[in-house]
């Protein structure tokens, strides 16, 4: 590493820890949730946010965006939503002299941070609107390409599948996700912190600290940042094992495990374990890294058989055993 990628990566990381300090005033006890956001959009991704209503999901995307100083727009999904409400449509006009002519109407999607508030709650086609702009950042629309705006990144809010009027997202996009972020319950201490922050007269307002271009810069140097051979292995070892129909999978994940993660999964763990070093202020990750962010890059991209599920096997307890295994320490929970 050269001496100027580790001043750049020190000054970065001072950056981003005031970026953190910005968010938690109005993020309270989430840390872990708004660490993984804040990785996310570091390593160039998108993130899938999972929790009950009420844990401040949407509050931490709007806040994400102010800070970061991202041009956001928000989708809230329901099930009449069309795929031109969120691409765009082109609509006829006619001309002083009477001539006609199709003009295209952006929609939402044309913005650096889109919030896709409970994208499960929209049909399956509607869903799918967004494969093309998640994975190359521009969108169809009547054979016409159009670029997105950059950066681009989508932070989408789902409600636990067993709720009332939700459809699965296809396994297609949900590996489009970087990461999946579990948002649970506050504890006692914090739920009591929460309600006398939003319950008073005063709102806390987040500063901005980074800039659109200065994200870009830093999703530079987070690929540039060195990655050691015995994390690159441990990547490789967790993946390639999360897979049934590889021989270093064990006999469990065969017989447990539908599908595994394919090659995007390396790479999201690559690009990511990378990110959660600079926010941590460190030089280059870690073993340590790998194995916290195996269950948000997994989770979603690997899937139980029927009769596992059947039996009450648990996915985030299968993947610590096979990142455990990978990384020699425990998973972070």
């Amino acid at each position: 590493m050269t001496s100027k990628l580790a001043k750049e990566i020190d000054a970065l990381s001072v950056k981003l820890a005031s970026a953190k300090e910005q968010i938690a005033t109005r993020i309270i006890g989430q840390d872990r949730v708004v660490e993984l956001a804040m990785i996310a959009l570091l390593s160039g991704g998108h993130g899938l946010l999972v929790g009950a209503p009420g844990l401040a999901k949407t509050r931490l995307v709007e806040t994400l965006g102010v800070v970061m100083g991202l041009d956001g727009k928000r989708v809230q999904f329901t099930p009449d939503l069309m795929p031109s409400d969120i691409l765009g449509s082109e609509v006829l006009e006619t001309g002083a002299d009477g001539a006609r002519s199709f003009r295209f109407i952006k929609g939402p999607v044309f913005a650096q941070l889109l919030m896709a508030d409970e994208i499960n709650r929209a049909s399956p086609r509607t869903q799918s609107a967004l494969l093309q702009a998640m994975q190359e950042h521009r969108v169809t629309i009547a054979g016409q390409e159009y670029d997105l705006p950059e950066p681009f990144h989508v932070l989408a809010t789902q409600n636990p599948i067993e709720q009332e009027g939700t459809y699965p997202l296809p396994e297609a996009q949900l590996d489009r996700f970087l990461v999946q972020i579990d948002v649970g319950m506050p504890n006692r201490e914090n739920e009591r912190a929460i309600l006398e922050a939003t319950t008073g007269v005063d709102n806390a307002v987040a500063a901005q600290v980074l800039s659109g271009d200065e994200l870009i810069a830093a999703q530079n140097i987070v690929r540039q940042m060195p990655v050691g051979d015995a994390v690159v292995e441990a990547i490789l070892d967790l993946v390639r094992s999360a897979r049934p129909d590889e021989p270093s999978a064990s006999d469990t994940v065969k017989e447990l495990v539908s599908w595994g993660p394919g090659p995007r999964a390396a790479q999201a763990l690559m690009l990511a374990v990378r990110a959660r070093a600079l926010v941590r202020g460190n030089l280059a990750p870690s073993l340590d890294d790998v194995a916290a962010l195996a269950q948000p890059v997994l989770v979603h991209r690997m899937a139980l058989g029927f009769a596992a599920r059947a039996q009450g096997a648990d996915l985030r307890g299968l993947i610590a055993d096979i990142s455990n295994k990978a990384t020699g320490a425990e998973a972070a929970a």
